[in-house]
C-alpha cells in the first residue's frame, strides 16, 4: 500500500531506534498532515489560504521533528548509550 501524503512527509518508515513512541508520534503527525492535505483545494485557494496551509504543514513537521529529537535524546540519556 502506498504511503499517504502525511506518512511520506514525516517518514513513517524511518525509525532506526525502533522506539514505539516515535512510531506513535509520527503516526499522529501524519494523520494531522493528511487532514490538512485533504482539506486543501489548491484550485479555490486565495493567497492567504496558501500561506496558512504551507505554514501549518511546516509547523506540524517542526513539532514532529522536535518531539522525536526529544524522545531519542531522553532515551539516550536514560539508557546511557
Amino acid at each position: 500500500m502506498e504511503e499517504t501524503f502525511g506518512q511520506k512527509l514525516v517518514g513513517v518508515s524511518f525509525n532506526p531506534s525502533k522506539m514505539l513512541n516515535i512510531d506513535i508520534v509520527k503516526g499522529l503527525c501524519a494523520e494531522l498532515l493528511d487532514v490538512l492535505n485533504d482539506s486543501n483545494d489548491p484550485k479555490n485557494q486565495n493567497e492567504m489560504s496558501k500561506v496558512l496551509f504551507e505554514h501549518a504543514i511546516g509547523e506540524v513537521l517542526n513539532a514532529q521533528m522536535s518531539v522525536v529529537k526529544f524522545l531519542v535524546s531522553h532515551n539516550t540519556q536514560t539508557t546511557n548509550y
